[in-house]
């Protein structure tokens, strides 16, 4: 989404400071410690800048944008971004072109972040689609990693918002076909571990539990790993641990724990 003159790539900034260990950890976005100085002093010249942004997140912003205006793509954009913040990690964007995630409502369209931030998440959720998503092509060096990779793990992020954009980039979900993927359920019990995936698994028809993101993910997954307050569920495809990642130290045993699952699978 472009705001202020400027492209912000939320998912991928937020694994940029993750990995840079600069991400404010209370919100999991966002810069830790960053000031809104230049967020206030705009509203209050009439700018519409719905969503918050902070001065030091800004300049990651404003870097990207000036780069794709120089005639960069995304994916070589992000990857200056990424060695701007000395992280040595391959990060990948899905796709060059541009595409909107568009949330159907009971008050019309409106796209995620209108949703999200501006509407707070409140209306009732009818459908949601990715704009543009027909003119995505998946990057060549994005194809040419997942060829060589034999395993493949699925964030605990929203299926919907966050990974069904991904998986509808051409033939995404035909490439995963051969591999072992593994993912990490988002919802615990009844409950999404942060923000909308209830909403939006109910709108796409799936019940809002972990068998709901195993039928979601059936046809690419070999392993789902759910909570430990999940136990219960167990057998099958569905492997249980801790999953909630408060600190570097749960984020690191839970890996361990995945790596080890391709073994078992």
């Amino acid at each position: 989404i472009w705001i202020s003159g400027n492209k912000i790539c939320p998912d991928i900034d937020s694994v940029i400071y993750a990995l840079a260990e600069i991400i404010d950890e209370e919100k999991w976005w966002g810069i830790r410690g960053d000031s809104f100085r230049t967020h206030e002093a705009l509203k209050k010249l009439g700018v519409d800048e719905f969503m918050a942004i902070g001065d030091l997140d800004r300049a990651t912003h404003i870097l990207r944008s000036e780069l794709l205006r120089k005639g960069l793509s995304l994916v070589h954009a992000t990857k200056e971004v990424a060695k701007a913040y000395g992280v040595k990690q391959e990060i990948y964007p899905m796709c060059n072109e541009e595409v909107a995630t568009i949330i159907v409502t009971a008050e019309g369209e409106m796209h995620f972040q209108d949703f999200w931030v501006r509407k707070k998440g409140i209306p009732k959720v009818v459908d949601i689609y990715f704009r543009g998503i027909e003119n995505a092509k998946i990057p060549e060096e994005v194809k040419t990693l997942i060829k060589k990779e034999k395993e493949v793990i699925i964030g605990p992020s929203n299926p919907v918002s966050s990974i069904l954009p991904i998986l509808s980039v051409e033939n995404m979900r035909g490439m995963l076909k051969n591999k072992k993927v593994v993912a990490i359920s988002p919802i615990i019990g009844e409950n999404p571990i942060s923000g909308p995936a209830g909403k939006f698994m109910k709108a796409k028809g799936y019940e809002i539990s972990p068998i709901g993101v195993l039928r979601f993910y059936e046809d690419i997954i070999d392993a789902l790993v759910v909570d430990e307050s999940d136990s219960s569920l167990e057998g099958g495809r569905i492997f249980a641990t801790k999953t909630i990642m408060k600190s570097k130290e749960d984020a690191i045993r839970l890996s361990e724990f995945v790596l080890k699952l391709f073994d078992k699978i």
